[in-house]
């Protein structure tokens, strides 16, 4: 009895000395809280909003996300040994700044310090980012960091957003902002500028942009566009008075689909002499939306969290650059061009035609390219409310699955009057073939099928 009694005390006295030291270690803090994907979720949402903010062309923004996620990601794994550095993966990544052994750090901070250094130098309106980091910084000092932990950390995280951007310039992006515009010919099979604002065509050398993992931007170059034909008989007339038909006939679902999906950063708007715009989030912003809504289902920690926002940003990146290399091909002419000249002058698609050539269909491409990707890390059948466009005043839509999502999508494109129905369906298979090589040729987790089980273990809420 005394023995045991002994060592009771014994134990008791030892928990009480450990709690003691560290109550008083000046490098503790609450790990549980700092980890939290909350603030995580929530820095991509203002990169989003910053976006929209300032405009940015979709394919401009997918380059936008990708590379702060990166900087997240390289930094976190560092407290998640399971998952693999994407340097010698990426093309012309090499090896990320490592951390100083011995020291202590809170990778949470790091990361999302990284993510929104990168991200900050990215868009315009910096100013908008200032007050959210401020207050990022605040919910991290609440969780108890010292501030040497916390300077420590905030100066490794730009160490590795540094190390991105340098990555990043040498992307081709910036010699492109000089290169020539689109050219306008007579030729009447090729892209003329839309109305109401008939602006240029939008990023014609988009495709000289280094590739994440593609191999190349024509690596998946699709079957060629229907011949250009007035001929009544013609598969490309039949094409064209699809769009026309069915633009005159929208269901009230119909008018709903293409409603949800159109996406479109800079709708203009022309009362009398007045020209404004109406800013709305980008394809690849909505796809975005719909991997926080994935990882929140699934209730995912903060690495998993990471790892789904960049490879999701990765596949959207390389889907952008491969449907822009097609669309530079083809240089088809919108159905609105042709409607409106030689079938009915008065005719007008439900959404405003995007200015850039239409084979292929932009959100068939990247939203496939995501949804390849979100049913590789969520499995297939996952129910999910989108409620991505609700901010923007419309309804959620709900799915069973992500190729549910992606393909409702791409025939909203049909129904919203600017695009023929093969920029559809071929681009649907060529963004299918763009994400499956991206999850083929790029490693997260270390013993990848392993970590999938245990990601789909635990079931959507």
């Amino acid at each position: 009895m005394k023995t045991n009694a002994t060592i009771r005390i014994l134990t008791l006295t030892l928990s009480f000395l450990c709690l003691i030291s560290c109550s008083h270690n000046p490098e503790a803090y609450d790990k549980q809280a700092a980890a939290n994907p909350e603030l995580f979720h929530q820095s991509l949402k203002k990169l989003t909003d910053v976006i929209v903010h300032d405009i940015f062309s979709p394919p401009v923004a997918s380059r936008i996300y990708a590379y702060p996620n990166i900087a997240a990601y390289e930094v976190l794994i560092h407290e998640n040994p399971g998952y693999r550095s994407l340097s010698g993966q990426l093309h012309e990544l090499s090896d990320i700044p490592k951390p100083k052994p011995g020291e202590v750090y809170c990778f949470p901070l790091a990361s999302i310090q990284a993510f929104l250094s990168v991200g900050k130098a990215l868009i315009f309106s910096e100013d908008k980012m200032d007050q959210f980091i401020e207050e990022v910084y605040q919910k991290y000092r609440d969780t108890g960091l010292s501030e040497k932990v916390f300077k420590r950390s905030v100066a490794y995280g730009d160490e590795v957003a540094d190390f991105i951007l340098a990555w990043a310039d040498n992307d081709r992006y910036k010699q492109t902002r000089t290169f020539p515009k689109f050219s306008i010919n007579d030729d009447s099979s090729r892209w003329q500028p839309t109305p109401p604002a008939y602006m240029d065509a939008i990023e014609p050398h988009w495709n000289k942009i280094r590739t994440f993992v593609l191999d190349s931007s024509n690596q998946y170059i699709p079957e060629p566009p229907t011949p250009f034909s007035l001929n009544t008989g013609s598969q490309f007339y039949k094409e064209l008075m699809e769009v026309y038909e069915t633009g005159k006939n929208l269901s009230e679902e119909q008018s709903a689909i293409a409603e949800f999906w159109d996406c479109n950063p800079y709708v203009s708007h022309q009362q009398g002499h007045v020209m404004f715009a109406t800013k709305k989030i980008t394809p690849g912003g909505h796809w975005i939306g719909i991997t926080s809504i994935a990882t929140r289902l699934r209730n995912s920690n903060l690495m998993q969290t990471v790892e789904a926002y960049t490879l999701v940003s990765i596949a959207l990146a390389d889907a952008f650059i491969s449907c822009w290399d097609e669309k530079y091909r083809s240089e088809l002419i919108r159905p609105e061009t042709v409607i409106n000249k030689y079938i009915d002058e008065s005719w007008a698609p439900l959404l405003q035609t995007p200015p850039f050539p239409e084979y292929t269909s932009g959100h068939s491409v990247i939203s496939a390219s995501a949804a390849t990707t979100l049913t590789h890390l969520f499995g297939d059948n996952f129910h999910f409310v989108d409620s991505t466009e609700v901010e923007y005043g419309l309804a959620p839509r709900t799915f069973e699955s992500f190729y549910d999502a992606s393909n409702e999508a791409a025939i909203s494109r049909l129904y919203g009057g600017i695009h023929y129905m093969p920029a559809c369906e071929v681009g649907v298979d060529q963004g299918k073939k763009v994400g499956q090589f991206i999850i083929n040729n790029l490693t997260t987790s270390t013993g990848d099928a392993e970590n999938a089980e245990k990601k789909m273990a635990s079931p959507a809420s």
